[in-house]
């Protein structure tokens, strides 16, 4: 009957609804899977374009931004760090993408998603509020404002090194703007933190932290303050000996940006023994690491008379005379300066840049440098040392100084702060020197006023009461020059030629009148005539 097929066919209809149902599952997952595979191969191309500038301008055209939004809160983790990778490198090329993730609210997602999720997330995300803040202050701002800080100081405390690293080189890139923006890094406890970080084994988290501490540091004496209070000073000067390059440049550059503000910062710095250990970085192989280790001396030297002789009874200046002679360009500039400031401070200490022959390459900077600030620098650090007496500005005449400064001031291609500050040196140099024929070559009826009133003043000064000086300026034919020479009536110059001719007679004075072979030539006319 039709009953009893029915109920023998039930087994087959049963097996028939089961197939069907697990054949559609298979289906569904299989468009699932399809799904899931298509977006991370999306996700995946996309990270690798953003990775080649030339594709950038194609990509925002095609507003891949708002595509790869969603993906950042994909319930596939792989997708999400591919997504937020991708997002990184696109904010990292330039300023207008970087707004791009500011605008469409991105940020927020991003911080929300930091707090829950895998350390492999908060590396990527952190990329991307780094590329973010990089640009500029407002956009560093709008990282702040998104409560961003919080969350990358959170993961400083993560036991992954390299989340830390990344998280404290987004600090570093907001931190390095402006006070502000450094102070709502302080605010938020980072400064322990970073400290801590530097205490770890791994060298590219010491690095980030030292730069980040340094990108706070630098900004005002109270941020300073802040780091050195922190311990930072304990654990940055050994790193000193370290080996890694890259983990010296910034060890050396933080303690600059430390010591720079006050004299007991740099008492500070000075205090965690960094001499006479950082002499020997001016000859590292690294030309960064030897710069920063300049610059560092510069900052604590440039302070007082003690920290300066500090430096030289460590041996300094004879390393900063090296280091001046065997560079160039700006790596060249620290190690002049310091010379300057050193110098600056009394005459003892000038003396020792004297005795280690700092003036020659001194000399060589400011003849051969291309850059008019580092010739600046030169030419400010010379008259520091020929400033104080008769036997320094010697010194520095003997170099053939002079007329190095006196071109540099007469140069129209010259900057106006290396004319000036060539003018000043020639001035405190020219009125403090004795020795009367490094002074000679100044004396040209061409030069200005402005630079012969000295010259002149210092032979005033000398040779009414030498008559050895006396013989000496007529036989180099400095009286007959000095008779060119047309100076303003009543100006201080005017009145020095007129004392220098004084103590001469008269007949060997107008013998070197300008005028004077016209006379001769009048007379042998009217001999003739009379004859």
């Amino acid at each position: 009957s039709k009953a009893t097929v029915s109920v023998l066919n039930w087994p087959v209809r049963l097996w028939l609804k089961y197939t069907h149902s697990k054949m559609a599952k298979r289906q569904m997952m299989t468009v699932l899977s399809g799904y899931e595979e298509a977006r991370r191969e999306f996700v995946h191309a996309i990270a690798q374009f953003a990775n080649n500038p030339q594709y950038i301008v194609e990509l925002q055209k095609a507003g891949v931004m708002s595509q790869l939004r969603p993906l950042l809160l994909d319930n596939v983790e792989v997708i999400q760090q591919s997504a937020a990778l991708a997002l990184g490198r696109l904010a990292s090329y330039n300023e207008e993408l970087a707004e791009q993730v500011v605008q469409q609210e991105i940020l927020q997602q991003l911080v929300y998603s930091l707090s829950e999720q895998n350390r492999y997330y908060k590396k990527s995300a952190a990329f991307v509020l780094r590329a973010v803040a990089k640009h500029s202050p407002q956009l560093a701002q709008a990282v702040v404002d998104c409560g961003a800080v919080d969350q990358l100081v959170g993961c400083l405390e993560e036991f992954d090194p390299s989340v830390k690293e990344g998280a404290a080189w987004a600090l570093g890139y907001i931190a390095r703007h402006n006070q502000d923006l450094a102070q709502a890094i302080v605010d938020n406890e980072a400064t322990h933190y970073l400290v801590l970080c530097v205490q770890e084994p791994e060298l590219p988290l010491k690095r980030i932290a030292a730069s980040t501490l340094s990108d706070i540091a630098k900004h005002s004496p109270e941020l300073a303050q802040v780091v050195v209070d922190n311990g930072a000073i304990n654990h940055l000067a050994p790193l000193i000996t370290n080996s890694d390059p890259k983990l010296k440049r910034q060890v050396c550059q933080c303690l600059a940006q430390i010591a720079k503000h006050s004299v007991e910062l740099a008492e500070l710095v000075v205090e965690g023994e960094i001499f006479p250990k950082i002499f020997t970085l001016l000859k590292d192989l690294d030309e960064v690491v030897r710069k920063n280790a300049a610059t560092c001396i510069r900052e604590v030297a440039k302070h007082t008379p003690e920290l300066a002789q500090l430096i030289v009874n460590a041996g300094g200046v004879g390393a900063l005379v090296d280091y001046v002679s065997e560079t160039t360009g700006t790596a060249r500039l620290p190690g002049i300066m310091t010379l300057g400031y050193i110098s600056a401070f009394s005459d003892t200490l000038a003396l020792g840049v004297v005795v280690t022959k700092g003036i020659t390459p001194l000399g060589h900077a400011l003849e051969n440098e291309t850059e008019d600030h580092i010739r600046a620098a030169a030419a400010w650090s010379l008259g520091q040392i020929g400033r104080h007496t008769s036997e320094h500005a010697k010194s520095v005449a003997d170099c053939n100084i002079l007329p190095k400064l006196l071109d540099a001031h007469l140069d129209k291609e010259s900057s106006d702060d290396l004319k000036t500050k060539a003018k000043r040196s020639l001035k405190s140099i020219i009125q403090k020197c004795e020795f009367l024929p490094a002074l000679e070559p100044l004396m040209h009826h061409n030069y200005p006023q402005n630079i012969l009133k000295y010259v002149c003043g210092q032979f005033a000064k000398i040779l009414p009461g030498d008559i050895g000086a006396k013989r000496e300026f007529v036989a180099n034919r400095g009286l007959a020059t000095l008779q060119k020479i047309k100076a303003d009536p009543g100006s201080k110059l005017a009145q020095s030629i007129l004392e220098i001719n004084n103590s001469y007679p008269s007949e060997i004075v107008g013998y070197f009148d300008p005028a004077t072979p016209n006379t001769f030539l009048e007379k042998i006319d009217n001999h003739q005539a009379t004859q």
